[in-house]
């Protein structure tokens, strides 16, 4: 799969994208993540990006015409472009299924006020945002969107099942897990864990699951 990413704060990427599971995913050539500086799209002395709403209001807002070039540039006949924004729909384990599937993705990060509307009438064929809370850009929120969609690739993780088993896969929160010690200052794993009885296990650790998730998010078994 092919990442790019526009953005104005691409330094904040260099951590978090260059360790684990996605440093491996991409040394091994399953990713081929790229990230770009919005301001390298603009062609003034300043390198504006922003200026003031029209109507007047607080903030300033992405110009359209530094996206619209970037865009245009970056972009292949394949790629589905998406803006994260906090007007986005929400982002789930469901949507992450949906743009494993693409082969070329292109995030574009929202900063300051948001976004001109043409880019999103004109550019977006998507809108996403991680959860109803404010942060300072929309680097963190893409950061999220491609570990997310970065673990659902086929040989990214080293077990097949990982992916498949882990929490909102199926859309209940995950049941508890043990390991060794079997026994840690008086705390006993479950004896169904060690018994063998693979049957037992699974409907135990189903139960678990369907548990958790009514004690903890409710609204997922709606």
């Amino acid at each position: 799969m092919k990442i790019d990413v526009l953005t104005l704060f691409p330094a904040m990427f260099a951590g978090p994208l260059d360790e684990s599971i996605i440093k491996r995913a991409r040394e091994a050539g399953l990713l081929d993540l790229k990230i770009h500086q919005l301001r390298d799209y603009t062609h003034d002395r300043h390198r504006t990006v922003d200026d003031r709403p029209f109507g007047g209001g607080p903030g300033m807002l992405l110009k359209p015409e530094p996206i619209f070039e970037a865009v245009e540039a970056i972009a292949r006949p394949e790629t589905k472009v998406i803006l994260m924004s906090p007007s986005g729909r929400q982002f789930s384990q469901a949507i992450a299924r949906e743009l494993a599937q693409e082969k070329d993705l292109l995030l574009v990060t929202g900063h300051y006020e948001g976004f001109d509307e043409r880019i999103r009438e004109q550019l977006a064929d998507d809108e996403l945002s991680i959860g109803d809370y404010v942060l300072t850009n929309g680097a963190l929120p893409a950061m999220v969107v491609i570990d997310t969609v970065a673990r659902l690739l086929p040989g990214v993780l080293g077990h097949e099942d990982s992916a498949s088993e882990e929490s909102f896969t199926s859309g209940l929160l995950e049941y508890p897990h043990y390991t060794r010690p079997a026994e840690f200052r008086g705390m006993k794993v479950p004896e169904v864990l060690m018994s063998g009885n693979h049957a037992e296990i699974a409907k135990w650790r189903a139960e678990q699951a369907k548990s958790r998730t009514k004690e903890r998010r409710p609204d997922l078994l709606k």
